[in-house]
């Protein structure tokens, strides 16, 4: 038996604390959260002395003169939600047997995977709250709870609302704040989580979660330099939530970003704590197991099919493309991902996460309707199909793609005799016209194009050949 969890009937616990009434383990007080026995000290006062689990229960339950032996309910949520909703009923101003209700009513839904029943439970932990001598310990469980519950279903603003509640009853809890800036960066407003981060540090300067955060703030404002302490210090905190991929992601990228090979010192790190498939595979968003390596070849891919079309239709691509550089080339338009040093970078893009842009394909027809034959790049929900022209004196700096599930096609279409490679982990490589190059991007990349004139090819994504049917209809698009 772990220290402090008990697998015991929740349900159980649960009637001893609505109704107010002592319950002793070893000198400890318990009640449940989540099927498992938490440390709550401030739900009800202590009764002295030591007195053995059963005979507490059974004194408990003959107190009451409770009718229902509650250790039947462990597992059948809808008998615990009726002997709730019947304690609601006789005890209407009791925040326990609201919260109790709220619980069942929690994990009611996720058995049944019902968002209804979800938002039943979202608005019960809300009554909770509302109700007169709600221990604070309570009400921080309710509300917390209720945000992620609204996160859960999508609801960020109703989330950020019900963390700016908990923020407003509990000014001094610096978690509440940090919790309140991840609402603000799920709705993309990093001004406000940056305001949030910078007060938490002003109160606690040596919290790791605000650093972090903070950090991952100031990188995605292009400031690079500064957000590399915030993202270093935290990592070094050893704080709780601090042990995140992102972070090592961004802590790495901000170091190669500076020239700073300690970079891969991290990327390393990250690696061993199970964030990156390798040192040099740094994708975020993976299926476990699939073949990994840098470079791939048609055969190895077997999308043989799919290359030789590409490199026997290779002129009318690269002509359709043409066309609109000459005739409307605003529908080029610049990389806006920051990844570039330096340079002129754009793409047309024809597909993306398996939807068809109807009017990009109007202007390219034929290369459209070549596409159509092969859903591995048409279906492909994490990636693009796309036109790619990169002037001279561009940069692209060492990065990674989001996911292992795809593979990249290039289309070499107009490619200068010198000037321009790709380097995938440690291996680089040109670009031939006609010809179609394959890798990962998932892995390390770097592309440098320093020709006297454009380079255009043509980028065509495809699912990862050893995801299954299933997994290439289900996966969430990226």
């Amino acid at each position: 038996m772990q220290r402090g969890k008990f697998h015991v009937s929740r349900t159980s616990f649960l009637f001893c604390v609505t109704f107010g009434l002592d319950f002793v383990i070893s000198n400890r007080i318990f009640t449940f959260l989540y099927g498992q026995v938490t440390v709550i000290s401030a739900f009800f006062p202590v009764r002295k002395g030591k007195v053995s689990k059963r005979k507490t229960m059974l004194f408990i339950l003959t107190k009451e003169k409770l009718l229902i032996n509650t250790s039947t309910f462990q597992g059948k949520v809808e008998e615990a939600l009726r002997a709730f909703e019947a304690l609601v009923n006789q005890y209407p101003q009791s925040p326990r047997a609201r919260y109790g209700k709220a619980q069942s009513e929690d994990d009611l839904a996720e058995k049944m995977r019902s968002n209804e029943m979800l938002q039943k439970a979202i608005n019960t932990y809300d009554e909770v709250v509302s109700l007169p001598n709600v221990p604070s310990d309570l009400i921080k469980l309710s509300l917390k709870r209720e945000a992620d519950r609204q996160q859960f279903l999508g609801r960020m603003r109703g989330s950020l609302v019900t963390l700016q509640k908990l923020v407003h009853l509990f000014p001094s809890d610096t978690s509440f704040k940090n919790d309140l800036g991840v609402g603000y960066l799920l709705i993309g407003d990093n001004s406000n989580a940056k305001k949030v981060y910078e007060e938490v540090l002003s109160l606690a300067p040596n919290d790791g979660f605000a650093k972090v955060h903070y950090g991952f703030i100031l990188k995605a404002e292009n400031k690079i330099a500064e957000s590399i302490p915030y993202l270093k210090e935290g990592l070094e905190s050893g704080d709780p939530g601090t042990n995140d991929g992102r972070f090592y992601f961004h802590l790495g990228d901000a170091l190669q970003r500076m020239g700073d090979k300690e970079a891969y010192k991290w990327y390393e790190l990250g690696y061993q704590r199970g964030h990156f498939a390798s040192v040099w595979q740094r994708s975020l968003y993976n299926v476990k197991g699939l073949k990994a390596q840098p470079w791939w070849t048609a055969r190895e891919t077997g999308y043989t099919e799919l290359v030789k079309s590409l490199e026997k239709n290779w002129k009318l691509i690269r002509d359709e493309g043409l066309a609109v550089m000459d005739k409307k080339r605003s529908l080029f338009l610049p990389e806006d991902e920051n990844l570039r040093e330096k340079g002129d970078w754009s793409q047309f893009t024809l597909w993306q996460q398996g939807r068809k842009n109807e009017n990009a394909c109007k202007s390219v027809p034929k290369t459209c309707a070549l596409l159509e034959r092969f859903p591995e790049a048409t279906g492909c929900r994490r990636g693009q199909i796309k036109y790619s022209i990169m002037h001279p004196g561009t940069h692209v700096w060492p990065h990674t793609g989001p996911t292992n599930c795809r593979l990249r096609m290039h289309l070499g279409l107009v490619i200068p005799k010198e000037g321009c490679r790709i380097r995938c982990a440690q291996e680089n490589r040109t670009w031939e016209e006609g010809k179609v190059l394959i890798f990962d991007d998932s892995f390390e990349h770097e592309v440098w194009q320093d020709a006297e004139n454009y380079r255009l090819i043509f980028i065509v994504d495809v699912w990862h050949p050893e995801l299954t049917a299933q997994q290439r209809r289900t996966l969430p698009a990226i």
